[in-house]
């Protein structure tokens, strides 16, 4: 299926949000559930991209078939007005290659590669592994760096060496050094995205084109419209979302792992993605008045019941 028309500014879209996986009460994924969950974000929740198989959709304990069946999913249900970007990357360059060549031929629009994560490769090491994924397939990739879970950074001259490929066309940030960012965007033409919902507002006063988010399983519209209000020149009116915004991505983001807290956010608005996969662990109960409390300070209306 041919991509939504983007723009070289925003070639992922500008809204996205790292999909969780549905899964069934015996564990297997939930397909129907998957397209369910793709048309409400892109639908209700206002995203023009969607990122299939990350590590908040669980990819660690996904199987490749899985994974695959998930992203036609995806592309069926909103491949036409949502770009379906697929996480496709791991700690070993051939598993990461075959990811990406699958995911070409299940008709991603692009490819999302995280740093390999505990092996802390050289940045030698970096720099083979992206350029070995970025030319197995023909799709535009997006580099996630995330050194608190990868262990190891994408320094700043890997990152300049990575933009001179055709098909590394932006970043996934979630190193927070909005600095070193800036002069990467300044040198080249990699377009960054932000990957820390905290930081969103922070991201777009630097030259983020969007972000990828985890609380746009619950606010996705919100975050689109404190982008648009920042692109059209009212920043007092951005600032104003990101603050009410506050108390939701502290209740999705610093209690349990977007992965836990996003499902039990879902199944609170009575949307719910089934349980997670081991090592994962369902919220607490804790966790769950927290997180109510958190989401209807941030504006988030709960069916009747739910408070």
């Amino acid at each position: 299926m041919t991509a939504p028309t983007t723009t070289s500014d925003a070639p992922f879209g500008r809204m996205l949000t790292a999909m969780v996986t549905p899964f069934a009460e015996d564990g297997s994924v939930d397909y129907e559930g998957v397209r369910r969950l793709a048309a409400y974000l892109v639908d209700e929740q206002r995203n023009d991209g969607l990122v299939v198989s990350g590590t908040t959709g669980e990819s660690p304990t996904t199987s490749d078939e899985e994974k695959e069946r998930l992203l036609r999913a995806v592309v069926e249900t909103v491949g036409d007005r949502a770009v379906v970007v697929a996480g496709a990357g791991s700690n070993d360059t051939r598993h990461s290659v075959e990811l990406a060549r699958a995911a070409e031929r299940a008709g991603a629009h692009g490819l999302l590669v995280v740093t390999p994560y505990y092996s802390k490769p050289p940045q030698e090491g970096l720099y083979r592994h992206f350029t070995a994924v970025a030319d197995a397939t023909g799709l535009p990739v997006m580099l996630y760096d995330i050194p608190g879970r990868a262990g190891v950074p994408i320094a700043t001259e890997t990152l300049l060496r990575l933009a001179a490929h055709e098909r590394i066309v932006a970043v996934k940030d979630a190193k927070a050094d909005l600095f070193a960012a800036s002069q990467v965007m300044a040198g080249t033409d990699l377009v960054f995205y932000s990957g820390d919902d905290a930081l969103n507002l922070p991201w777009l006063s630097v030259g983020a084109a969007g972000c990828v988010s985890v609380v746009g399983h619950v606010v996705g519209a919100d975050i689109a419209a404190m982008m648009e209000r920042y692109r059209a020149g009212d920043v007092s009116g951005a600032l104003a979302v990101h603050r009410r915004l506050l108390p939701v991505v502290s209740g999705i983001m610093t209690q349990a792992g977007g992965a836990i807290m996003a499902k039990a956010a879902l199944a609170l608005l009575g949307r719910s993605a089934g349980a997670v996969r081991p090592p994962l662990a369902e919220a607490t109960e804790p966790q769950l008045a927290r997180l109510r409390e958190d989401l209807i300070a941030g504006g988030v209306k709960l069916p009747d019941g739910i408070a």
